[in-house]
């Protein structure tokens, strides 16, 4: 769905798809460890992000899901979520295994 939206001109969804994506993946890193986790995408990040033993890479690619836009509806940084949501994935999902 991130990159039908972003193919039809609609970066804002593809951001907004780009995060669920990667609340996805957490949830999914979570129960690989038999972690709790929250139903929202903001608190799975949020959560991640403190745990103790997360790497700093790790790290940092959450804080930017949870960038705020500007009020030129852009991200204050120049990222790709979407990477970032891939990224987020072969870290996590494919690294811990």
């Amino acid at each position: 769905m991130t990159e039908a939206a972003r193919a039809s001109g609609t970066e804002g969804r593809a951001r907004v798809c780009a995060r669920r994506a990667a609340g996805i993946v957490i949830g999914d890193f979570f129960n690989q460890r038999g972690i709790s986790s929250k139903s929202s995408t903001y608190e799975r990040l949020r959560t991640l992000r403190t745990l103790p033993d997360m790497p700093v890479d790790v790290v940092q690619v959450v804080d930017h899901f949870l960038l705020r836009v500007n009020p030129d509806q852009r991200l204050p940084v120049p990222i790709d979520l979407i990477d970032e949501a891939r990224w987020l994935k072969s870290r996590l999902l494919d690294e811990y295994e």
